[in-house]
């Protein structure tokens, strides 16, 4: 079992960038080389400007290829507590909003060639119990009144078979709008297109300070100093002690992936027939896929702890029972990959952008990273070449997440909170 991302395992980068020198000035410097980062820079190249990316690893080396590979429609809150929260209309417009972003990678991926598996095979959401399915049934309505969208369906029961072959599950709902990628071969793609838009690529450049030089802001990295017009704070989960503001609102939740052995396409077929990109209700939601290899890709909030090797392997054991409970036709199956990564969570669950300290910001993609950031990427890039009036999501109150000071101490006590909770309703059936 190899303690690596299978999409980094399985993709090719598209260049060495750890020797690239640090331009000594820059348009718009971007802290974070990963979907985020790398959108934002393809757009500003591509409008002139002089852009550099400074990522402390490698080029996707966080969240950014640490996730799924599930581009999915709908807000992290979902449609009904968006309503409650914002109104109908702009809960609408934000619910558009992450479907446009699907299309953004779409559109990414067919202008600059990026072989990367890309398929709309869609979204299916499962209900653990019955209450989960009257809420599917609820959002059902809502989103089926957006004339914009194809209708979604929701499935119980026996029809539930045509799409999972699991015992687990009451119910579900099929959005077709939902998509697949190769992430690793997405974001060296992305590397690429930058590049050769001209846009500088500086992996092993952690940026270690900040400072105001006039206008402009100098960046002091392990590799050198450059001094920018504007930058762009694009960190996600791994926001830190660099933007102290930004870190105390935004709480970085370990999430864990396993990936079998390949399957091969008979087995594969009977577990997801449609192989649609599926999570559940589960306050600890499990979310699964098959790769384009046919190995199952099965992951979830599996211990509220950060990755290293020790808690990759303890959350592998854990996905491992969870994965052969919701599948049990899996249980010989060989575990070839286990990996960890940090999902940027914020208190309301939702995107900010806006400017803090002199550097401009997007993050709090909260589980639903590979479509909002690459979106927020380009639009960020669209407003810092002066291509876009306003930010998107502009506007909002951005709240501290409550004892965050740095390290999130409290994160296995939400863990248990939410474990005792999962556990009741599956006891209950959702019942209060």
């Amino acid at each position: 079992m190899k303690l690596t991302s299978y999409w980094y395992d399985t993709a090719e980068p598209s260049g060495d960038y750890r020797r690239t020198p640090v331009p000594e000035t820059a348009d718009v410097a971007i802290v974070g080389g990963g979907l985020t980062g790398l959108s934002a820079a393809v757009e500003l190249a591509r409008h002139g400007a002089k852009v550099v990316v400074l990522e402390a690893e490698t080029l996707g080396w966080g969240a950014s290829g640490r996730n799924g590979g599930m581009a999915t429609t709908g807000l992290a809150i979902g449609m009904g507590t968006a309503i409650s929260r914002y109104g109908r209309e702009r809960a609408v417009a934000m619910h558009l909003e992450y479907d446009r972003a699907i299309s953004t990678i779409e559109d990414l991926v067919d202008e600059f060639a990026i072989d990367c598996d890309f398929e709309r095979s869609g979204k299916l959401a499962l209900a653990c119990n019955q209450r989960d399915l009257d809420g599917l049934r609820a959002a059902q309505d809502e989103i089926n009144r957006i004339a914009e969208l194809p209708d979604v369906t929701v499935l119980d029961g026996a029809d539930l078979g045509a799409e999972i072959a699991s015992p687990f599950y009451v119910g579900g709902m099929v959005d077709p709008r939902g998509a697949g990628l190769h992430v690793g071969k997405f974001v060296h793609g992305l590397a690429g297109a930058a590049a050769q838009s001209g846009a500088y690529l500086c992996e092993k450049a952690g940026v270690a300070s900040m400072t105001p030089h006039g206008a402009q802001t100098v960046l002091q990295t392990t590799r050198g100093s450059v001094r920018a017009a504007e930058v762009l704070i694009a960190t996600s989960g791994y926001t830190g002690k660099l933007t102290p503001w930004l870190r105390r609102r935004v709480l970085p939740v370990g999430s864990f992936i396993v990936v079998t052995e390949p399957l091969g396409p008979e087995l594969a077929a009977e577990l997801l027939p449609t192989r649609r990109m599926a999570s559940d209700s589960k306050m600890l939601t499990y979310y699964f896929r098959m790769t384009p290899d046919n190995r199952l890709l099965f992951g979830g909030r599996a211990r509220f702890a950060l990755s290293n090797p020790d808690s990759d392997l303890r959350s592998a054991k854990v996905l491992r029972k969870a994965m052969t409970t919701v599948f049990p036709a899996l249980r010989s199956a060989r575990i070839d990959y286990t990996w960890g990564g940090l999902v940027d969570i914020t208190l309301d669950q939702m995107v900010h952008t806006g400017m803090t300290k002199g550097a401009h910001y997007s993050l709090g993609y909260s589980g639903h990273g590979v479509q909002m950031a690459t979106h927020m990427g380009r639009e960020m890039g669209l407003y810092l070449a002066g291509k876009s009036e306003s930010y998107p999501w502009a506007g909002d109150k951005f709240p501290a997440v409550p004892g965050n000071l740095g390290s999130p101490w409290f994160l296995p006590i939400v863990g248990a909170g939410a474990h005792v909770v999962d556990g009741w309703n599956r006891l209950t059936g959702g019942r209060r």
